[in-house]
């Protein structure tokens, strides 16, 4: 699928981005993760297969997640939902929730969308307990 037919559905505040913890894997180095999922209106892509995507900037790097991979029902909606693992060097900037589809989508309606950190921050976590 080629990245012409990519549609931002939404960013992600910095607050959020910021609030996950890292944690360092032996193959992919340092690792964060967010719980991802969206609801999407799509007119016009009716059973047809689509992507949704996490994008991101580390460092001068710009690099695309797969999250989930799902199919538009007849009624032109769909769920996507799933862990997004973002391997980073350095630290993830301009965080953006994107869906890739194989033909251009002429509308895109959210009907929702969630992002949250898998694990939180020590910092972070002893101020949602406070």
């Amino acid at each position: 699928m080629s990245q012409a037919n990519d549609k931002l559905i939404g960013p992600v505040p910095s607050s959020i981005v910021n609030s996950a913890r890292s944690n360092v894997t032996p193959y992919e180095g340092r690792v964060a993760e967010y719980n991802v999922a969206t609801w999407l209106h799509l007119p016009g892509l009716a059973n047809l297969p689509v992507s949704l995507m996490v994008r991101y900037r580390d460092g001068n790097q710009v690099r695309d997640v797969a999250v989930d991979h799902g199919k538009v029902n007849s009624h032109n909606k769909v769920m996507l939902s799933g862990i997004a693992r973002l391997p980073m060097k350095g630290k993830i900037e301009d965080m953006q929730v994107r869906l890739r589809s194989a033909v251009p989508t002429q509308s895109l309606i959210v009907e929702e969308l969630f992002v949250q950190a898998v694990e939180l921050q020590e910092s972070a976590n002893r101020q949602a307990m406070a």
